[in-house]
């Protein structure tokens, strides 16, 4: 259990550091475990604005307890956060690729998980 409480800390001062510096931080992907961290993590509204995800279904509603809502990827192109957390995790090597652009405007990936690693 160690372990997961460092997880914790160490995302919420990551996330902490960023706002207090005045940096945005948007959510990519809404899986069943990236709501698991956020809700054990407390993280609501007030350090991630937003979620977005590729699943139309998913679009238009938000992550059960946080009540952060999910809007279509291009969302990110539209307000450019300087972080963008990876939910999927395991997928971080994908979605890097996939979402390259967001370099474009300096904005720069987080994954949670196994600790917080920032991927400029």
């Amino acid at each position: 259990m160690p372990k997961v409480a460092e997880t914790k800390r160490r995302l919420l001062s990551f996330l902490i550091e960023a706002k207090e510096r005045g940096m945005s931080v948007a959510s990519y992907g809404a899986p069943g475990k990236g709501n698991t961290l956020l809700n054990y993590c407390g993280i609501r509204t007030d350090f991630l604005e937003y979620a977005v995800d590729r699943n139309p279904y998913k679009q238009g509603k938000f992550l059960p307890g946080t009540h952060i809502p999910i809007f279509p990827v291009e969302k990110l192109d539209e307000t450019r956060p300087d972080y963008v957390l990876i939910l999927p995790w395991n997928l971080k090597d994908e979605i890097v690729r996939q979402m390259n652009r967001v370099r474009d405007w300096g904005g720069r990936f987080v994954v949670p998980i196994p600790r917080v690693e920032i991927i400029e």
